[in-house]
């Protein structure tokens, strides 16, 4: 885990200042890393220092050893929000191959390591400062609470879902009982062999808790224009993402005050009204971006990518939205900037069809972002990137639109068009 050399006196103050990871009994050879920098274990590792405070992202994978090929397993990962000075223990699980951090609820356990933190230095290798800045671009709208509600319940970021079956059928007569053929007489086509295979599903609590878009894109009791409208313009939807699953609820701020003392009352002010700032309904659609965009590029998540897409589709799409929400598309265009310069200009092309799913859906973006009605400060942001994007990977957004021709969509049951 070798570093950028650091002034000594800084390195002290970050030592002394930052978070530490204890993770004792590692596996040598183990890959393992935080935020945007992984490193193959060494013999002598048992943790990490001098880490910032703020979000960060643990990840790592097991590794079989060179005599049983040295195979590479799948990646794992956990968000972290980690304070100054604070210590988090854990040891490896040999027989999940996993990191049990069980140790840190014991405080006595925890008061020992802290105390013997200086005769463990040489054995922590330090956080990789020369990324932190990319780091926090791809995070600066991610905090503790939307990562945690995001998070799967077991606490961890999986490559690969972990699937059971969704029947237990051990037995023929198990699945006779379920009108499912038989195992112990010869497949006669394929469909019959498919139909033999048990039917998975995710392990309960290792799913990804992302928002869930809306599968009706418009109000109960609509016309069928309003259908039609709805459908080429997903501000609706959009609304009711943000209703059901990142609901702005305004604090009491005055009353608190009054509970506070004299001293207390202005930092519980000023406090207030960064939570406002940052919990918001949209501030947390963003981070629940950013959360989805760094579990595919770090945890190799390809369920966060599908995600990511279908969250941006709906907030390009939104043409009223970007008139009432301003400050929602001025943060989409820099959390958007700061993504795009991770990921190769070829990797949205589809394989079959050659159409860039990006190009398409900025292309909605930059048009009803110059339309009338939107603010001018967001009409000039997105002239800009949409000219750094040109410039950067030759993207062409002056093609004509396929959104141009008709837009076929289903009525619901009992309305007809007269």
């Amino acid at each position: 885990m070798a570093g950028a050399e650091m002034d000594p006196q800084v390195a002290l103050g970050l030592f002394e200042e930052g978070a530490t990871l204890v993770l004792l009994g590692v596996p040598e050879g183990t890959e393992l890393g935080i935020d945007y920098k992984s490193w193959q274990v060494g013999p002598r590792f048992r943790g990490v220092k001098m880490i910032p405070p703020g979000i960060h992202f643990l990840h790592y994978s097991s590794v079989n050893s060179n005599s049983c090929g040295g195979e590479v397993g799948p990646r794992r990962g956990l968000f972290l929000s980690l304070k100054p000075r604070e210590l988090i223990l854990a040891h490896w699980d040999k027989k999940e191959e996993d990191l049990d951090f069980s140790a840190s609820e014991n405080l006595e356990e925890v008061a020992r390591v802290q105390a013997g933190l200086r005769e463990l230095d040489s054995y922590l290798g330090p956080y990789p400062y020369e990324t932190l800045r990319k780091w926090v671009s791809l995070t600066d709208r991610l905090n503790q609470e939307v990562a945690a509600g995001l998070q799967p319940l077991s606490g961890r970021v999986c490559a690969f879902s972990d699937v059971v079956p969704e029947l237990q059928l051990t037995h023929t007569k198990d699945r006779v009982e379920q009108n499912l053929p038989r195992n112990d007489t010869q497949c006669q086509t394929m469909k019959e062999g498919l139909d033999r295979l048990p039917r998975m599903k995710q392990r309960e609590g290792t799913e990804l808790r992302f928002s869930q878009i809306p599968k009706q894109m418009y109000p109960p009791g609509a016309t069928p224009a309003q259908i039609t409208q709805c459908s080429m313009d997903l501000s609706y939807a959009l609304s009711c993402l943000l209703e059901n699953h990142h609901k702005e609820e305004p604090l009491n701020v005055l009353a608190a005050c009054k509970a506070c003392g004299p001293g207390e009352a202005v930092v519980y002010v000023v406090s207030s009204v960064l939570w406002v700032l940052i919990s918001s309904g949209a501030a947390c659609l963003l981070g629940e971006l950013q959360f989805a965009f760094v579990c595919f590029l770090i945890g190799n998540v390809y369920e966060a990518f599908e995600h990511w897409k279908k969250l941006l589709a709906l907030l390009c799409k939104s043409e009223e939205a970007m008139k009432e929400r301003k400050d929602l598309y001025l943060g989409l265009i820099s959390v958007l900037y700061h993504q795009l310069g991770e990921i190769p200009p070829d990797f949205f092309v589809d394989i079959v069809s050659q159409n860039n799913f990006l190009t398409s859906t900025l292309q909605d973006f930059f048009q009803f972002a110059g339309g009338p009605g939107v603010d001018k400060a967001l009409r000039k942001r997105a002239e800009k990137f949409k000219a750094h994007l040109t410039k950067k990977f030759r993207w062409d957004f002056e093609a004509d639109l396929d959104d141009c021709a008709p837009v076929v969509v289903e009525l619901p049951e009992g309305v007809t068009l007269d």
